[in-house]
């Protein structure tokens, strides 16, 4: 474990994390809305439950190791090969699909997220946002749009700038040389206490320092918004040569995440040829992750069998991970053994009783051998545990029109509208349950009285609404 002094060296004071002008409810609100906007309309969001899964897992465990406790996180991915990663208000971060490819180890990758999510528990973008006056919080919404279209165009970030009107977002991008130091530091200090390599962190930024100096018209992303000198490697490096020297093996699923990025890359026959090549020529970092690629990449051109034969390996080689099964799964059902694919899924969630791609593909299933009550039942029991998992309650919106419950049906999809934020949308369900006529009394008084609630705390918000 390194020293808290040790971290602290050499360090500005920058004051307490809590000390800031923007209050944390207004923060959250605005990651929120961001978020949302992700969500609906980004078209490289990548809505991918495993993979999503798997980055906040990471997160969680980075987060439990973190100094400053409460802070929650949403870590997502977005499908884009350039390098980069960002924090949005409200404890949101992003990280593009290259970034985690271009990881030579999951060490490497919890150091990016460990710095980011520093960034949002010392309140670096409550600061600088803190600093501007109501008008210009509109100027964050632009910074959002900037981020996203500076992935791959620089000229459309600097034109969405200007569209936004917002002048000094480019500045605000930009995080101070103190910010990036203490998010450095707090960084290590979380690699470290949370079982990893802290060297990880250190040999990613300065492989990004390598490659903004030789394409230098085109460094990546993540260096135009975090700048990166040679004062701050060292920091790094002085800081690690005091931690004990750590050899951290990769997750199971670190492998297989990249390795299903890696397979929806580009088309599909190219995949497969690229792993192919990795497997005859012993060229990987993880044989059961080739493998596991080339059968989503055989998936995607319909080669089923070619796919089985995967899977086949992965079975024999001992793969023991809930992706696995699942792909297992997929794959059955994608030659039309329904039951097949329910007796792995079966199978798998007794080992993997969490795991919610396991779950929303077994229900999945069971609608669509005709088993719409078995479904329900799985997913209200869930509900049960989770009620505010959004994806859970369109499949009960599934179930319920499988079986001709219409008032049900539109309740259900009111739920799921109402945690995607989308209010109006969640209102105009629960006037068609209102409508539907197949309801007792009982259930009518429910959604009335949930319309009722929802009404209300839209006008609430039309009259508290974001200045954006």
């Amino acid at each position: 474990m390194l020293a808290s002094s040790a971290f602290a060296e050499g360090l500005p004071d920058l004051g307490e994390a809590s000390r800031t002008d923007l209050p944390p409810q207004l923060e959250r609100r605005i990651g929120e809305s961001i978020m949302r906007d992700i969500r609906l309309r980004e078209p490289a969001y990548v809505d991918d439950v495993e993979v999503t899964a798997y980055l906040n897992a990471l997160g969680a465990r980075l987060s439990a190791a973190m100094p400053e406790a409460g802070q929650s996180f949403g870590i997502f991915a977005l499908r884009d090969a350039t390098l980069n990663a960002f924090a949005l208000p409200g404890g949101f971060i992003g990280v593009h699909s290259g970034l985690i490819l271009a990881a030579q180890s999951e060490s490497e990758l919890a150091g990016v997220l460990s710095h980011e999510m520093a960034h949002v528990t010392q309140k670096h973008l409550a600061r600088l946002m803190g600093k501007q006056n109501q008008a210009q919080v509109t100027q964050w919404l632009a910074m959002a749009v900037a981020i996203l279209a500076a992935r791959s165009n620089s000229d459309v970030s600097q034109a969405a700038m200007v569209a936004g009107t917002a002048a000094g977002v480019q500045t605000m991008l930009n995080y101070t040389r103190d910010f990036e130091r203490e998010a450095d530091r707090i960084g290590i200090q979380t690699l470290d206490r949370a079982g990893f390599d802290v060297r990880g962190m250190a040999s990613f930024f300065e492989r990004l320092q390598k490659y903004g100096r030789l394409y230098e018209n085109n460094a990546p992303g993540y260096l135009r918004t975090h700048p990166l000198t040679v004062e701050r490697i060292s920091d790094m490096e002085n800081r690690i040569l005091r931690a004990q020297y750590r050899q951290v093996a990769d997750s199971t699923d670190f492998q297989l995440v990249r390795a299903k990025l890696r397979a929806g890359l580009n088309v599909p026959s190219e995949a497969v040829v690229d792993f192919e090549s990795q497997l005859r020529e012993r060229k990987y970092q993880s044989e059961v992750a080739a493998h596991y690629g080339l059968a989503v990449a055989q998936m995607r051109m319909k080669n089923y069998a070619a796919a089985e034969r995967e899977v086949a390996e992965l079975r024999r080689l001992k793969a023991a991970s809930p992706m696995v099964d699942g792909l297992a799964a997929d794959v059955r059902r994608a030659q039309g053994d329904l039951a097949g694919a329910l007796s792995i899924y079966r199978e798998a969630r007794v080992r993997y009783a969490r795991n919610k791609a396991l779950l929303y593909g077994q229900i999945e299933v069971l609608l669509a051998d005709g088993q719409a009550q078995e479904a329900l039942k799985t997913a209200t029991a869930e509900l049960q545990l989770t009620p505010s998992d959004a994806a859970l309650n369109g499949l009960q919106a599934k179930c319920y029109a499988a079986l001709g419950k219409r008032l049900q049906q539109h309740r259900a999809q009111a739920e799921l509208y109402v945690l995607n934020g989308q209010l109006v949308a969640a209102i105009q369900q629960l006037e068609l349950a209102q409508k539907a006529g197949d309801g007792d009394y009982f259930e009518l008084s429910q959604v009335d009285a949930r319309l009722r609630e929802l009404r209300a705390r839209h006008e609430d918000e039309m009259k508290q609404k974001l200045p954006f």
